[in-house]
């Protein structure tokens, strides 16, 4: 079976060694650039490409140009990286088609972590059949949920919903992403549905509903404490 490849994209090559020695223990093939120009140029010589980790201050060609040129032809997954921190940028991400985000400094462990999950979005990975956070296990094959090892009843949607979030803990999820994963893209409804849900889970899980973070005027993000 081929590696699963990953581009990785940074204008320090400590940086670029470090991420790529931790995704090479993980199983993953990795390609570097430098630079967006030198993305580019990988990016359209190998066509199979599963994920990209892009920073975003580089020279020649800046993360947002390339990831904007990448974007007019495909929708392979992006994770942006920076060193700033600022919010103005991480909804610049998202706007143009950013999947991750991620600011320096950051942990290796939890990048690896992230990248297996927005493959596992992405159908490229085999999805866990079990899912576990915080005391909270999620059986997805029985369709159960269990918190401190008692039953707990979800709805159809709250279930996709939770399984949701403990795929992607301590990532910012916005309200746009959860309605196209979770309600799928032919999804019109209001973006309030999941608000309504939300609460409704928070209630359900007890003390646990508070790993369920509000990001305000953006959506939720899963953490424990």
């Amino acid at each position: 079976m081929e590696k699963i490849k990953i581009l990785v994209v940074d204008d320090e090559s400590r940086m670029r060694k470090l991420v790529k020695d931790f995704l090479e223990r993980e199983g993953y093939q990795v390609l570097e650039a430098g630079d967006g120009l030198e993305a580019m140029e990988a990016f359209y010589a190998e066509k199979d490409i599963a994920l990209i980790i892009l920073d975003v201050m580089m020279p020649k060609m800046d993360g947002w140009q390339t990831c904007r040129e990448i974007r007019q032809s495909s929708k392979v997954p992006i994770i942006m990286l920076t060193a700033r921190g600022d919010e103005r940028d991480e909804l610049q991400g998202f706007n143009l088609g950013v999947d991750e985000y991620i600011s320096k400094p950051f942990s290796p462990k939890i990048l690896v972590a992230r990248v297996n999950a927005l493959l596992r979005r992405s159908n490229v990975l085999d999805a866990d059949e079990h899912v576990e956070a915080g005391g909270i296990v999620v059986d997805k094959a029985a369709h159960q949920v269990q918190v401190d090892g008692k039953d707990v009843e979800l709805s159809y949607k709250e279930f996709e919903l939770l399984s949701y979030f403990l795929e992607n803990q301590g990532i910012a999820l916005s309200r746009e992403k959860i309605l196209n994963n979770v309600w799928n893209y032919d999804y019109f409804g209001d973006a309030r549905t999941i608000d309504t849900h939300v609460k409704k889970l928070r209630s359900k899980l007890g003390e646990k509903g508070e790993y369920i973070k509000t990001i305000w005027g953006m959506g939720y993000k899963f953490e424990v404490n």
